[in-house]
């Protein structure tokens, strides 16, 4: 039996809420029968369609590991570069999972893939075969499986957020609900910052929008 583990993360480029990372093991063998479930990118799945296949994937051994904004702003504030945070948990899953011996599929966030392969390798020291490649949550079931299980963890922990402190979108910058949150609500609502990624790039382009969040930090 050869065991292969795909992974990817949700919530990379949020300024509001957690990153999951998540990675998903299952028999090469049985790969095929993903897309029988509807496995594929999870950006490529409607809202319905994802949970309903997320539902028949979590019965699959697999890692999550949900990353909350105030972890991502004291690692960040260490010097802690994304990809290297992205890193850090996903060799803590291949922990996890048992991943030596197996081979492991990765979305790389770096534009030169071999270089997220050794980020890995240096929080984890296993002799699993990591391929890392972009895109790959559309070139690997098991990596669309992750895809999958990620932005619908990310999903249910955004609802969460929303119940304590209101309605604020995506959580992405782009997102004109999102800017339009932060700018009537942060440093209004206490229960807000523990949730906000006040190391992000994204906080300096919230102040092109002229939301003034200097005073803030």
């Amino acid at each position: 039996m050869k065991m292969i583990i795909g992974v990817d993360e949700a919530g990379r480029g949020c300024v509001i809420g957690p990153l999951v990372v998540a990675a998903f093991k299952i028999d090469e063998k049985l790969e095929p029968t993903l897309k029988e479930l509807g496995v594929k990118d999870s950006k490529l799945l409607l809202p319905v369609a994802r949970k309903k296949v997320y539902d028949k994937l979590v019965s699959y051994e697999h890692c999550l590991k949900i990353i909350s904004a105030t972890e991502l702003n004291e690692l960040m504030g260490k010097r802690v570069s994304l990809n290297d945070i992205e890193a850090m948990k996903i060799a803590e899953c291949l922990k996890e999972l048992d991943g030596e011996k197996t081979t492991v599929f990765v979305d790389s966030p770096d534009s030169i893939p071999e270089k997220f392969t050794k980020r890995i390798k240096k929080y984890e020291k296993i002799s699993a075969k990591i391929v890392s490649e972009n895109k790959a949550d559309s070139k690997y079931l098991c990596a669309g499986a992750a895809s999958i299980i990620a932005k619908e963890t990310r999903e249910m922990e955004v609802v969460r957020i929303k119940k304590i402190i209101g309605d604020f979108g995506s959580g992405y910058s782009s997102d004109e609900k999102t800017i339009a949150f932060l700018k009537n609500n942060y440093g209004k609502n206490s229960k807000l910052e523990e949730f906000i990624r006040t190391k992000w790039a994204t906080i300096k382009n919230l102040q092109t929008t002229q939301v003034d969040l200097k005073k803030y930090f």
